[in-house]
Order: structure tokens, then C-alpha cells, then sequence
């Protein structure tokens, strides 16, 4: 079984056909299921933010494993599979974990750094976990990804130069309202951009801040969160507080838009006075022809892409300390992979010659049905140490040669040598894995490229 990664972005797609494929609620738990239950796939993580949909998954067919994520993801967007298939990108077995690290140090996002990633990979993590799609395999990837993430941010400056999606497009705010010292802030939403949009303004001094969420409970926590005056109201209500707003944020999980040109108009914008929209959400919040009103500037994901050019001031040795932990946590994880890979042949190997020492002695008794009990011990002691020590050292030596790159090989030797039973080794590795793992003979390649060719 291999990890596959297949997803498109904000690097590879436009935000109209990421917009299209964003997936959250009742509509990620299916398409999280309907991954899982494809043919090759048996274990399954989503991970579905603002600007990436990405599918971590363990299969045992390289082809039929991205054929079968692809036209679910087709299915699901709407998008023609050969439209769609220009935007994907693909990433297996070593690749697939080197691209989780990345993601989750921040350096795959949109403003690199930003920290919200390692919170939205939790997320997905818990989800697979509540929905029964994850198993050991990718439990331990994002586990450690989770790791690789928290350590790059504790290591180095990255997330201290890279600001999160939130404080960039509060910082074009800015530019267009003045300095948010005082302003009037509307929050559409409740979730965890919401969250970070509210902190900021509130960090910010802003005069007042109201949060309209769908559920009022959660739009009352946010607003207590903060130290400057704020209140909630729940969304049915969001008409009376767009009057008073200087800013408005908006980011909830609609399928349609939220707040449309004519009803911004209805309620004071474009009358003169500076106003700000910033549609965080995917698909948006907010009638992009909003922004033609006097006096109102929108920006959303795609007018945020020049957020880019703020991961350029990210201190290019920060960004290269990343890479560097990122590449290590990698070598490292294989390592540990390819060791714990051919325990299970080592665990055969012992029980064949525990086997082997228990016939003879057997034989023995057999043979010598007069032998005294203390006699007996000290002989079966012997025979006990005697086989322990000859197979100590090979079986040392080949897990220290299975952690390097092509150490697969030593347990096939070893098998072979032996002749250990086939079924030996994958009764042991199977022990506590779920039934419907494929058997190791199942997996058809060893070292692949991105594109899933043999190297």
C-alpha cells in the first residue's frame, strides 16, 4: 500500500474552478466516503480550505487509485474530468510525503507561513478519524506532519514573516479605509478564518465589531472573545448592522452568496463614503459587482493572489530552513518506515527457529525419555542461547539496511534465504491492521516519480 496525493490549489487552478470544487459539510463527509469506498483506496484524508481541495489517501494501484480520486472530484465540482485534470497535480509514495510536510510548515500556502494550515489539517484529520477513513498508514503521516509543522514554526521566523490570509487583506483594508483604529467591522461568519478576522481587528482597535453567524451561540462566543466593544447577531439579522459598517468580512460555508450588490446598495454603499468588502470564502460571500459601487473596493482570493509577492519578503533563510527540516523529517520518516517494514519478515524469521528449536527438543525427549529435569533445562537453555545468537546479529544488520533507500530488498533476501513461508511475514504485519488490507504482493510499484513511474 502507497500514499497518494491528489488536489489542486491556488498554485495550479483559477479561484472560478476552485470555487467549484470546495467542499465542506454534509458534501465533504460524502465525498470523504465515496473516496474511501472507491476501488484501490483504503484509507482516506480531505483537506478543504480557501484556496486548496486535496485528497490524501492510501492505495494499492498507482492508476486506478488517481483515476478513481479524479472522477470523484470531477463529479463532485462539475467540471468536466478533462478540464479538471489540467488544474490536478498528483504526488506519490515519497513525493506524497514530502508535499504533506510542506503544507503543513505553510510553505505550499498562498502567503507562505501562515499558520492556519496546521489547524485546517487537524481538522481534516479528526474528521477522517470520526467518519472510520483513516487507518495506521495515514494516521501516522498526518500525525507527523502535524509535528514537522509545529516544529518549522517553532524553529525558525516563518510564520513571523509571512502574515495569514486574514491580515493581508486587512492590510489592503487599510490601504483603501485608513489606518482600523476605530473602524466599524462587520464579521459574516463564525468559523475559524472569522476567528482569526475578529482577533485581528480587535488587536487592531477597532471601534466596534459585530459578528453575524447562523448560529448565534457561536457569533456570541467570537464576540466575547475580544477585548474592544463587540456584540452578535444572528444572520437573519445582517441587514440592520450593514448600515453602520465601515468593513465588512465575510467567510461561512454557503453554497450561494450571502450579501448581493442591490442589497449592499440598499444599505448605504455607494453613496460616497469608504467602505471595504473582503470575501474570504470559497465558492464567495459576496456579488463580485459589488465592488463597482462608489466609493467600495472588494477583494476576494482572486484579487489576494498579489498576497504572493508578501511570501518574497519572507526571509529567503527562514524559507531555507524550512526546506531543510522538511527534508530531514522526510528522510527520516522513510527511514523509519522502511525499518518497520521488515519486522515483520525478523518476527517470521525468530518463530521459524523458535519452531525449529522446539521440534528438536521435542526429538530429544523423544529419544532420551530418561533425561533428568535439571539436565533438560540446561539443554534446552543452551539451544535457546545458541539460536538467539546467531540470529542477533542478521537480524540487527538488516534492519539497519532496510532504513536505507532500497532496504526492501533485505527482507526479500531474507525470505529467500530462509525460505521463510510468505504468509509468515503478512500474518504477523497484519495483526493489528484492518481486514481489508491488500496483501504486500498486491502493491505494483516500489520508488515512483510524481507521475507514478519507476525510478
Amino acid at each position: 500500500m502507497s500514499v497518494l496525493v491528489v488536489g489542486l490549489s491556488h498554485r495550479s487552478a483559477p479561484v472560478s474552478v476552485l470555487e467549484r470544487a470546495a467542499v465542506a459539510g454534509d458534501d465533504l463527509v460524502k465525498l470523504l466516503h465515496a473516496v474511501h469506498d472507491s476501488a484501490h483506496v483504503a484509507e482516506a484524508v480531505i483537506v478543504s480550505t480557501c484556496n486548496r481541495v486535496e485528497v490524501y489517501a492510501v492505495v494499492d494501484k498507482f492508476h486506478g487509485g488517481v483515476s478513481a480520486i479524479s472522477e470523484l472530484l470531477a463529479l463532485h465540482s462539475a467540471v468536466p474530468l478533462d478540464d479538471l485534470s489540467h488544474h490536478l497535480y498528483v504526488h506519490y509514495e515519497e513525493r506524497a510525503i514530502q508535499h504533506a510536510f510542506a503544507v503543513a510548515c505553510g510553505l505550499e500556502s498562498m502567503v507562505v507561513g501562515e499558520g492556519q494550515i496546521l489547524g485546517q489539517l487537524r481538522a481534516a484529520f479528526r474528521l477522517a478519524q470520526q467518519e472510520g477513513t483513516i487507518g495506521s498508514e495515514l494516521h501516522e503521516v498526518v500525525q507527523r506532519a502535524l509535528r514537522v509543522g509545529k516544529r518549522a514554526h517553532h524553529e525558525t521566523g516563518i510564520d513571523q514573516a509571512g502574515a495569514s490570509l486574514v491580515s493581508v487583506g486587512l492590510k489592503v483594508a487599510e490601504a483603501h479605509l485608513g489606518p482600523l483604529t476605530g473602524v466599524r467591522a462587520l464579521v459574516v461568519g463564525a468559523g475559524a478564518m472569522s476567528g482569526l478576522a475578529v482577533a485581528t481587528l480587535g488587536r487592531a482597535g477597532a471601534g466596534e465589531i459585530v459578528v453575524a453567524n447562523r448560529t448565534w451561540e457561536k457569533a456570541v462566543r467570537l464576540a466575547a472573545s475580544v477585548d474592544v466593544p463587540a456584540g452578535a447577531i444572528a444572520l437573519d439579522d445582517l441587514d440592520a448592522a450593514l448600515a453602520d459598517a465601515d468593513l465588512v468580512v465575510s467567510c461561512t460555508g454557503a453554497t450561494g452568496l450571502v450579501l448581493t450588490t442591490e442589497q449592499l446598495a440598499a444599505h448605504g454603499f455607494g453613496r460616497g463614503r469608504r467602505r471595504f468588502l473582503l470575501d474570504l470564502a470559497l465558492p464567495h460571500d459576496i456579488e463580485p459587482s459589488a465592488g463597482e459601487l462608489a466609493g467600495v473596493r472588494l477583494a476576494g482570493l482572486e484579487q489576494l493572489r498579489t498576497a504572493q509577492e508578501a511570501a518574497r519578503a519572507v526571509g529567503p533563510e527562514a524559507v531555507e530552513a524550512v526546506r531543510r527540516i522538511v527534508a530531514d523529517e522526510v528522510a527520516a520518516f522513510l527511514s523509519a518506515a522502511r525499518a518497520a517494514a521488515v519486522a515483520p519478515t525478523v518476527v517470521a524469521l525468530r518463530s521459524k527457529a523458535a519452531a525449529v528449536v522446539q521440534s528438536e527438543l521435542a526429538r530429544l525427549t523423544g529419544r532420551l525419555p530418561d533425561l533428568d529435569a535439571r539436565a533438560r533445562a540446561e539443554i534446552e537453555q543452551t539451544v535457546r542461547r545458541v539460536t538467539d545468537k546467531l540470529l542477533h546479529a542478521p537480524t540487527v544488520r538488516v534492519k539497519e539496511l532496510a532504513a536505507a533507500p532500497g532496504g526492501d530488498t533485505y527482507a526479500a533476501a531474507l525470505r529467500e534465504l530462509f525460505d521463510l513461508d510468505p504468509k509468515a511475514p503478512l500474518a504477523v504485519s497484519r495483526a493489528d491492521l484492518p481486514a481489508e488490507e491488500p496483501s504486500a504482493g498486491d502493491r505494483p510499484w516500489r520508488r515512483t516519480d510524481d507521475e507514478g513511474n519507476r525510478s
